[in-house]
């Protein structure tokens, strides 16, 4: 496992430097783009008769269970990271319209894209059951955090608009998990539990993680503002990251949910007054540092990834008319309410727009998709997700700023 974390550091930190060097792209959209034309390059070789590094590449990417790794590892930092630097006060003013967005707009979302997806497919000589038409859409319909901020960080969106998009993506990916793991549990097993039991799961999920997280959150402030020695205080609040998480998840509560809140806290009440200025610049520059790594590697992996997504027949066709409806349904559930209730929700006219188009998908929507038994439509399934993913990022991603310019 060892060789396999090098590997992969390496390759991160020479296409990072090719990105700096001659690329100039943001970080995360640098080394996906270069990640994936080193794959497809590799699969016209491999066809060309030269397979020696297409297995290699296969090799290293199937060893890395990105599942795992994701959900079970990376996620739970880059998710404290970034909800590091969320200003409480700000959250606070728009809680009502990110909680409608996280909860009400995800499962909107899922049901959109889910039910569109169950009529588009024939058209192109496809068909995959009601159910798990809707784990896809429970899998795809929250944006990704790690995408987001890293996206909106380098785009120079208003503060407002900013905190809305970053806040949602924070939270709807709790959201999402809970609906995926209810949604494949009646497609595989074919059991429709009862309303009472699917609230009584997301209440202790979501509200679980939420709760955790805010006790997480208290205890390391007490720990935090009873010493003052910066090597330890970080070493606290990584073990309190990783810890919290396994512990969120052996309890069968959300772990993304109780690391953003645990992020806010620290990231606000903890670091204005349980900590030295010495001890605010370490904090700071550790979690950023780290944060900054750990998203690098996610998005190379990324594009690796597409050596191992098999795309059966028709689904190029097919992966067009979804990410088409993906971005319907954003702006279904998204952008409209937004647009027509603007005066609720605070945000410049233009606003819809951004929040529409920045609602990037990512990683988190690859390893859901991973995370599928094998069975007659994960290929499917995942072929799809790749696709949506790989347009939110590149195509998404890459005009943002531009749309962020003309809606100014």
């Amino acid at each position: 496992m060892f060789d396999i974390a090098i590997a992969c550091l390496v390759a991160t930190a020479l296409l990072s430097y090719l990105n700096e060097r001659f690329v100039g792209l943001p970080t995360a959209v640098g080394v996906m783009s270069i990640a994936l034309l080193l794959s497809l390059s590799m699969i016209g070789l491999d066809r060309l008769g030269f397979s020696a590094l297409r297995e290699y590449e296969t090799s290293l990417i199937k060893s890395i269970d990105f599942s795992e790794l994701l959900m079970q590892g990376m996620l739970s930092i880059l998710l404290f990271a970034g909800a590091l630097h969320v200003d409480i006060s700000r959250l606070r003013r728009f809680r009502w319209q990110i909680g409608m967005l996280a909860i009400v707009g995800t499962t909107l979302s899922t049901v959109v894209v889910g039910v569109g997806l169950y009529y588009l497919l024939p058209v192109v000589g496809l068909s995959m059951p009601i159910w798990f038409c809707l784990v896809f859409g429970a899998l795809i319909s929250p944006t990704d955090p790690v995408a987001v901020l890293g996206i909106l960080k380098s785009a120079g969106v208003p503060e407002e608009t900013s905190m809305v998009v970053s806040g949602e993506s924070l939270f709807n990916d709790g959201v999402g998990v809970v609906l995926f793991s209810l949604l494949l549990g009646i497609a595989v097993h074919g059991e429709v539990p009862t309303f009472t039991h699917s609230a009584m799961t997301l209440l202790h999920e979501a509200g679980g993680g939420l709760l955790l997280g805010a006790v997480l959150g208290g205890v390391l402030f007490v720990l935090l503002r009873s010493i003052n020695n910066y090597q330890v205080e970080v070493l606290l609040t990584l073990a309190g990251v990783l810890g919290g998480y396994e512990l969120a998840n052996s309890l069968h509560m959300s772990g993304p949910l109780a690391m953003v809140v645990a992020g806010v806290i620290i990231g606000n009440q903890g670091r204005s007054l349980a900590m030295s200025d010495t001890t605010r610049h370490h904090v700071d520059l550790f979690w950023e540092l780290l944060d900054e790594i750990l998203n690098a590697v996610l998005f190379v992996l990324l594009g690796l990834e597409i050596v191992v997504v098999a795309f059966p027949e028709n689904a190029w066709v097919a992966s067009i008319l979804v990410i088409l409806l993906t971005l319907a349904a954003r702006l279904i559930t998204v952008g409209v309410p937004v647009a027509m209730f603007k005066q609720w929700f605070g945000l410049a006219p233009d606003a819809w727009k951004i929040l529409t188009w920045g609602g990037l998908r990512g990683g988190i929507s690859v390893a859901l998709a991973l995370s599928l038994p094998p069975g007659k439509y994960r290929d499917l399934i995942l072929a799809l997700t790749y696709a949506v993913v790989v347009f939110s990022i590149l195509v998404q991603g890459l005009t943002v700023r531009r749309l962020v310019d003309t809606v100014k």
